[in-house]
């Protein structure tokens, strides 16, 4: 299998991250969207990333959809999502919490990036912070409401983790010098648990604005 796309990217990296603790062999192919769009298009007509190639030629892409699959090859004993239930539906809502507030900080990133300084419309960088915070405050809340529980879900470290991890790291790194670590501590103690794992240590990309995903 290949994997496309950047591991600065939080959507991508969530897929590598699972990818590795599921012990699924695959190479990396780490294509910008920026100066490898038309590559990536070969593969996907969307140009955007992540791109899953499969090992029979089929073509994922979403990360959402690409986890479904991935879950789904190795059983629901070995999956990251919870199959069924409560547990399952409270890991699908702290997902979308997370990705959410990483799609939000994406905008604020291209926003800054990509338009002349007069064009920045401030109105809406307000509401992309707005709703970013709405999101990393419920996943605060949420952490704090788990007391000396480690992980998100269950007593093992799952999807929901996975993904909160990546998305805060993304703007932690993307969105600097804001302060997140003083707003979030119960966010910022999960995810610097997820950190020091090797999956996760070994998919970090440094975020860098210009070309960036």
């Amino acid at each position: 299998m290949l994997l496309i796309g950047m591991f600065d990217s939080p959507f991508v990296r969530r897929v590598a991250i699972s990818m590795r603790l599921l012990d699924i062999d695959h190479e990396h192919a780490d294509w910008s969207v920026g100066k490898d769009f038309d590559r990536i298009r070969q593969y996907n007509p969307l140009g955007r990333v992540p791109t899953l190639v499969l090992d029979d030629g089929a073509v994922l892409s979403e990360s959402a959809a690409i986890l479904d699959y991935l879950d789904d090859r190795v059983g629901p004993t070995r999956a990251l999502l919870p199959a069924t239930g409560p547990q399952r539906r409270e890991a699908l809502r702290q997902i979308a919490m997370a990705m959410g507030a990483a799609e939000k900080g994406r905008e604020q990133v291209y926003e800054r990036a990509f338009r002349p300084p007069d064009k920045h419309y401030e109105p809406w960088l307000e509401r992309c912070r707005t709703q970013m915070h709405g999101g990393l405050g419920e996943l605060e809340r949420y952490c704090a409401s788990r007391g000396a529980q480690p992980w998100l879900i269950g007593d093992s470290l799952g999807q929901a983790d996975i993904t909160v991890g990546c998305a805060y790291t993304f703007l932690r790194e993307a969105l600097r010098p804001v302060d997140l670590v003083t707003r979030y501590p119960r966010l910022t103690a999960l995810v610097e648990r997820c950190e020091a794992m090797p999956a996760f240590k070994s998919t970090h990309m440094a975020f860098f604005t210009p070309g960036g995903q």
